[in-house]
């Protein structure tokens, strides 16, 4: 009953987790690092301080982060518990035990086949969670679901990289409603906003270094460095 019990929340942390990584990459996380932060919260491990403020400075993600931390120690201590006691000597035979069962297998020898199923079954489920169709599959099956569900609302940016204070590369659509559609970049007045655009994609060709002149039409990514709290108010405003 341990044993199934361990692998029943083991496959469950599984899919919490995944659904912690989805949550993070509809809020404008890239996908690898969303993984490791709902890993991170869930595991409350490998938390770096860098990447931490993608987190703590956005409210959403920060009710997310909650979400997995409290999840991954309640998770933690079941795990905990049912393994050890899958591994402890058996001293009496179960109710239902299974006729004739104790003469081919010892009491004695139940702990170690425990033990066996358990790293095959963790060896089995990382597998499946990092390289399997069916890992692509729920992925797909519980974004659509959490998107129709309005359970994660997504956005129309991704944060790229994070610096010290506060400060980051962000990629960002520009979207019907956008403050800066169909207004240049000198007349966006971005900079005043300590938002640097750095590039811009328009129909898979990239703009480096744009002059202030260049015209924000619907649907060009504009890639930005600065003040990612800026970034999400004033090009984003309906992502907080």
């Amino acid at each position: 009953m341990n044993l199934l019990l361990f692998i029943i929340v083991l496959i469950v942390s599984f899919i919490v987790v995944r659904i912690g990584a989805i949550a993070f990459q509809l809020t404008g996380l890239e996908w690898s690092l969303a993984k490791f932060q709902a890993l991170s919260c869930f595991t409350a491990t490998g938390f770096t301080t860098k990447e931490a403020e993608l987190i703590t400075g956005h409210p959403q993600r920060r009710r997310i982060a909650s979400t997995l931390i409290v999840l991954g120690h309640a998770g933690l201590v079941t795990l905990i518990a049912t393994f050890a006691n899958s591994l402890r000597p058996v001293t009496t035979m179960p109710k239902f035990a299974i006729p004739f069962l104790h003469t081919l297998i010892p009491s004695s020898s139940l702990p170690w086949i425990n033990f066996v199923i358990i790293i095959f079954a963790v060896y089995t489920i990382y597998k499946i969670s990092t390289r399997s169709r069916f890992a692509a599959k729920l992925t797909l099956f519980l974004k659509t679901r959490m998107i129709t569900k309005e359970i994660v609302k997504p956005v129309s940016f991704q944060e790229l990289l994070v610096a010290t204070g506060g400060y980051g590369v962000s990629s960002i659509e520009v979207c019907k409603g956008s403050p800066v559609l169909d207004k240049t970049l000198l007349d966006s007045e971005l900079r005043h906003q300590d938002i640097l655009v750095l590039a811009v994609e328009r129909k898979g060709e990239t703009i480096p270094n744009p002059p202030a002149d260049t015209n924000i039409i619907l649907g060009d990514r504009l890639v930005c460095f600065g003040k990612l709290e800026n970034m999400r108010k004033e090009l984003c405003p309906a992502s907080e």
